[in-house]
């Protein structure tokens, strides 16, 4: 009896979330406004990239609906505050997960959804192939991430000197550098690919094969609220789970009805898997009809498919070499 009350109370003080989301009825999502391949609008302005494309996933797996998000663009500086203010119910901005994030901020790192490192980028002609030839170099560097003190590490540790410009905001970064304000700049090495790649002359500029650091990427949610980081984290691992079993965004209704049992109970055929965390059966099915499996965001926003053309790498399946890897829906 006490046991049961005990476990009553605590779903109830850890639905906050899921029951203002669902009252509102759309997603408030804090994302980035200009990193290509993960958070950007387009001419349209409509959010295009991996981060987006998570966004639309929860949305459709809570509300039945993908086109219910309400994008939120944030600043390096103001993104965690925003999240523990409720001003976004989620933050999927290119985040890096460190011990300080995960424990001082009263913020919950979800699960890693792309694997990165801290890299740089130079100008083609200035003949730069690694890191240690950049000492004494002015470095173009965003303020308030994990870039900016990780660069002070390095230098340290390396016994190299750098000299830091630090900006406010990225975009602000981007335009500096490719003005020649800077010899290098400094990012996760996935971002700086996608500036490359939009900048006025991309055949210019080069991203130095050579990684600083480790650069884990996911979402970010609320401490105290566990139904509804669950729901976060099991979006994600939904869309490795099915890239692993087989299941598409054009196959998914198929698979439902047939007789893979991973993928009965990853699309809500069998397992009432929905329920135990407050929703509809078809959470994930409908997650996956809206954005695909993992391959398939990826693929669409940075690899083969995108303009970056990055290698999966770090972020192939654990079965294929890398380092992404479902718990399993069982």
């Amino acid at each position: 009896m006490l046991a049961g009350g005990l476990l009553l109370a605590a779903a109830g003080a850890h639905a906050a979330t899921l029951d203002t989301v669902k009252q509102r009825g759309t997603l408030a999502c804090g994302v980035s406004t200009g990193f290509a391949g993960f958070s950007t609008p387009d001419s349209q302005g409509n959010y295009r990239g991996i981060d987006a494309d998570y966004c639309r996933a929860i949305a459709v797996a809570v509300l039945g609906d993908a086109t219910k998000v309400r994008f939120v663009g944030l600043t390096a500086q103001n993104r965690f505050t925003a999240l523990q203010s409720g001003e976004v119910d989620v933050l999927l901005r290119n985040s890096t997960q460190t011990f300080l994030r995960d424990a001082s901020i009263g913020l919950h790192a979800g699960p890693v959804n792309f694997y990165d490192g801290q890299g740089f980028a130079v100008k083609r002609d200035a003949g730069v192939t690694k890191v240690a030839e950049l000492n004494g170099a002015s470095v173009c560097v965003a303020q308030g991430t994990t870039h900016e003190s990780t660069l002070g590490d390095y230098a340290r540790a390396n016994k190299v000197t750098f000299q830091p410009v630090v900006f406010e905001r990225v975009d602000t970064m981007y335009q500096a550098f490719f003005a020649g304000r800077c010899d290098a700049m400094t990012q996760d090495a996935s971002a700086l690919a996608g500036a490359v790649s939009v900048a006025p002359n991309p055949a210019d500029y080069v991203v130095l094969p050579e990684t600083i650091s480790k650069e884990p990427l996911g979402p970010f949610t609320r401490n105290g609220d566990d139904q509804w980081s669950t729901i976060v984290a099991w979006v994600h691992y939904g869309l490795v789970e099915a890239e692993e079993a087989g299941v598409t965004q054009a196959n998914a209704e198929e698979q439902a009805k047939g007789g893979n049992p991973v993928a009965q109970r990853l699309l809500g055929t069998s397992g009432e898997f929905g329920s135990r965390i407050g929703l509809d059966n078809r959470w994930m099915l409908n997650a996956i009809k809206a954005v695909g499996n993992y391959s398939e965001v990826f693929e669409r926003n940075v690899g083969s498919g995108s303009a970056l053309k990055l290698q999966r790498g770090r972020n192939a399946l654990w079965s294929q070499g890398g380092m992404m890897y479902a718990i399993p829906f069982r």
